[in-house]
């Protein structure tokens, strides 16, 4: 940490992670981290007492302001606190946040704007992690569809373990997307529209009873909103009908 040049802050949109933030933490690599920041969507359980306890600097949320919303207060105070890259850990466990200094490590060289750890290495892997077979073949056909549409070539659109550079950050208007958990597509689809450069590393598939998760109902209705985010950039391409979420922030 001492020779590197850039700040890096992890960001852990939490939401009643009492169960599983500490191993989430465990598995962070504290030398390749500068500061840890969790953000608490008006958890039911113990999360903020338990991250306090570990010394975590915590913001909370009076009301619940859904997985978008969570994102982009870690994204302002990310910000505020002089992050050059962000790279976001679910505290469920989902991830394996070793792996961490990979995604930076494309982005502190100059690679990549946007970085992902993608799930899907093979099928088996990705089943036998306990993905569920409808949500492995939502995935597969959604990510085949917006690498076609966005001309991407990346193992997996839908991770909630993303590394983000400052500039990344700063230039999107993130700020207009969705509270909901389709703000993950539309913030992919602005970084193409915006010309950054994004890639992958392969990850484990982990699914615990203990990992938060969305249900079928909210996997289909996501999966719509996916195709309609794609739509509306197509639609804003093609100077049809303008998107205020590919419009440039004002300077």
């Amino acid at each position: 940490m001492a020779d590197r040049k850039t700040k890096i802050i992890a960001v852990l949109p939490a939401y009643n992670a009492e169960k599983t933030l500490e191993k989430t933490l465990a598995d962070i690599p504290r030398a390749d981290i500068d500061e840890i920041l969790l953000v608490d969507d008006a958890s039911t359980d113990n999360t903020v007492a338990l991250a306090e306890r570990l010394g975590l600097p915590v913001v909370r949320h009076p009301s619940n302001r859904g997985y978008g919303g969570n994102q982009k207060t870690c994204y302002r105070e990310a910000l505020r606190r002089g992050a050059d890259i962000v790279v976001m850990i679910h505290p469920d466990y989902q991830y394996d946040a070793r792996l961490t200094p990979l995604l930076t490590g494309f982005i502190e060289r100059g690679v990549c704007d946007v970085m992902f750890g993608s799930r899907i290495r093979t099928r088996a892997e990705a089943l036998r992690g306990g993905m569920p077979a409808y949500k492995y073949f939502f995935n597969r056909a959604l990510t085949a569809l917006e690498n076609l549409v966005l001309g991407q070539n990346l193992g997996e659109t839908h991770s909630g373990f993303r590394a983000y550079s400052r500039r990344v950050l700063e230039t999107l208007p993130w700020e207009r997307n969705s509270d909901d958990f389709v703000f993950d597509q539309q913030f992919i689809v602005q970084s193409v529209h915006f010309g950054f450069r994004l890639g992958d590393v392969p990850v484990p598939t982990r699914y615990e009873r203990s990992s938060s998760s969305i249900g079928f109902r909210r996997s289909v209705i996501y999966g719509l909103g996916t195709l309609w985010v794609l739509c509306r950039w197509v639609l804003h391409r093609w100077r049809l009908v303008p998107c205020p979420l590919f419009v440039p922030k004002p300077s």
